[in-house]
């Protein structure tokens, strides 16, 4: 078939082509599309960056009528209207920007028929003289973007979104597609129920971002860890910074200031006039840095920004999944970069403690927080463990901290007893810092006011450092050996006993240098000479044959970044190879003479 007999034979491929300028669909945008076009509702679920607005806006173009997009954000609705219009779309808005004789005008042209697009804010839809003044116009479909506001089990609850079970109800004829980047089982269950999906069709497409590379360090220092990641990686980029407090936001956006760095603060508290600035010049500059709470983000359609990071735990797998995700939505190699402690898991249970939440919504939220804590303290690929829980498997990535540079492991039962001990002695009261310093042996003005000198673990530590004591107490509150109280002490659970009593083994990860740069972005490897080239592919080759021979992943060889050190430092012995980052001795002696034997003849 022609190009030409096919776009004839498709509306949908048609308009895509000429409304849109694209030459086809990705993924299952094709099917979503017709799926809708021919009057079913449909359940998406699909990663930022991958296409979900076409799968309303096309069917909006094809079926007669107008296509009504419940979006729960003034500044997306605002920016996918100004883009419809440059390709010709007759696409507006409804919000509380407008004055009453602008709205007016957009209420008219939708009972006029000439309107492919109107976008809607939640709680203006739900109102009687809304509702009524659809009942009055030709209605395409129902596009329900962010569909996860409706989960009261999700990160971004709304409690408008509740009420949209009243178009299923007043308008059953007229095709739903509910749409959202991140729902776990739970809220896809919530979803479904609350808006009277149970016959539509579910699209899921993978969750799996490739081209985001994952990283999570322990906190000494965050601001200069940050820092230090945006030299390396990201020196004139645009970036968004989470960080938990509206303070920590100013204080942050006026530090990297000074380090002359291109920051913006963007938080609620700000007059909205600010906020619109501020974000304004974030989508519209190169290389801004926002600095933002969780208040900043939704809907926000910038495709190069090339990386997130979070100086502060987010509330939960989800949200931190939506959150990295505003990183590399042009599909180009991105960053998700988080720095975290301790602190930061007492902090999470403390809020969840002490909310007004009934005691269901808390234990979910509790169990939310134990998977972030198990991504954070993954001990393997951390790309498996984000999409494992989204109901996704996947291979090692190869492209996450963890697969680039392996996490060596240690013999922790010992230490993990005299911890557990320490917790138990001292009343199962005290923060890490001060079971740390029990632990270490320092007679600290608390430690000796509460007489924990005299406990028998007392210096029993001494031989380990305060940030390997620090990650193991993570690593156990990760487990689920060791719980955090409503005041931020450490207890002991139940698991812990088999540990105690000495009869689990326990490997825990080293702690890693926490001043080493974070690996950088891929990029394309640039060649001063046709030898050079010659050179990388000859690794490469050699990488590829080892890793078929042995049944492994490529990256478990050795990682671009090895290969990249081989090319440019040339080393001629095996005891050379050992300086390269990735080369350890294990690796050296399975390895070491191939790679070497590829560099000697070159």
């Amino acid at each position: 078939m022609s190009a030409s007999t096919e776009s004839a034979s498709s509306p949908a491929l048609s308009t895509l082509r000429r409304v849109f300028g694209y030459p086809a669909f990705r993924g299952e945008q094709q099917a979503i599309v017709e799926h809708v076009s021919e009057g079913g509702d449909a359940l998406v679920l699909m990663p930022t960056g991958g296409g979900k607005s076409l799968c309303y806006q096309i069917p909006s173009l094809i079926r007669s009528g107008c296509g009504i997009v419940v979006s729960p954000l003034i500044a997306l609705m605002q920016d996918q209207v100004s883009a419809l219009k440059l390709l010709g779309v007759r696409a507006a808005f409804l919000n509380s920007t407008l004055p009453p004789e602008h709205a007016s005008v957009i209420e008219r042209e939708l009972l006029e028929g000439e309107l492919d697009l109107l976008y809607v804010a939640p709680e203006r839809l739900t109102t009687p003289r809304f509702l009524q003044l659809l009942a009055q116009a030709k209605i395409a479909l129902f596009a329900i973007d962010e569909a996860h506001c409706v989960s009261q089990w999700g990160h971004d609850f709304r409690p408008d979104y509740i009420q949209l079970s009243v178009l299923h109800e007043r308008f059953p004829g007229i095709p739903r597609i509910a749409l959202t980047a991140t729902a776990d089982q739970a809220t896809r269950g919530e979803i479904v129920e609350r808006l009277a999906l149970q016959q539509a069709r579910v699209f899921l497409a993978s969750f799996d971002r490739p081209n985001i590379r994952y990283t999570v360090v322990e906190k000494d220092n965050p601001r200069r860890q940050l820092l230090r990641f945006i030299r390396a990686s990201h020196d004139g980029d645009s970036g968004i910074v989470y960080c938990l407090s509206r303070k920590k936001v100013e204080e942050t956006a006026k530090w990297l200031r000074e380090q002359g760095l291109s920051a913006l603060p963007y938080h609620a508290g700000f007059d909205a006039a600010t906020r619109e600035a501020h974000q304004t010049k974030f989508i519209r500059g190169d290389g801004i840095i926002m600095v933002a709470t969780i208040a900043f983000g939704m809907g926000i359609d910038k495709p190069d920004v090339r990386f997130v990071a979070h100086l502060d735990l987010p509330k939960s797998l989800e949200a931190y999944y939506q959150e990295t995700g505003r990183a590399g939505r042009d599909g180009l190699p991105s960053n998700a970069w988080m720095a975290y402690g301790l602190q930061d898991m007492v902090l999470q249970r403390e809020m969840i403690e002490q909310s007004q939440a009934p005691d269901e919504i808390k234990r979910v939220e509790r169990q939310k927080l134990d998977a972030l804590l198990g991504y954070c303290e993954a001990p393997s690929c951390r790309r498996q463990v984000l999409l494992r829980y989204f109901g996704e498997d996947s291979e090692p990535c190869g492209n996450c901290d963890m697969c680039l540079s392996p996490p060596e492991t240690w013999d922790a039962a010992e230490a993990v007893q005299k911890a557990l001990s320490t917790i138990y002695r001292s009343g199962q009261r005290y923060g890490a810092g001060h079971i740390i310093d029990i632990l270490r042996g320092r007679e600290t003005p608390k430690v000796k006011e509460r007489g924990h000198e005299n406990l028998s673990t007392f210096g029993l530590g001494s031989a380990i450092g305060d940030a390997q004591w620090s990650s193991l107490l993570r690593q156990c509150v990760a487990t689920g050996l060791i719980g955090v109280n409503e005041h931020g002490g450490l207890i002991l659970l139940e698991a812990c006993r088999p540990v105690l009593r000495g009869e689990q083994g326990l490997q825990l990860r080293r702690v890693r240098d926490t001043h080493a740069a974070a690996p950088s972005v891929r990029r394309e490897i640039e060649f001063g000479s046709d030898e050079e080239r010659a050179l990388w592919a000859a690794l490469r080759q050699c990488r590829r044959q080892l890793a078929e021979e042995n049944n492994v992943p490529a990256y478990m060889i050795f990682g671009d970044v090895t290969l990249k050190q081989m090319l440019d430092l040339r080393p001629q012995s095996l005891e050379a190879m050992l300086d390269l980052t990735g080369v350890g001795e294990r690796k050296l002696a399975l390895y070491g003479t191939d790679f070497l034997a590829v560099l000697q003849q070159r």
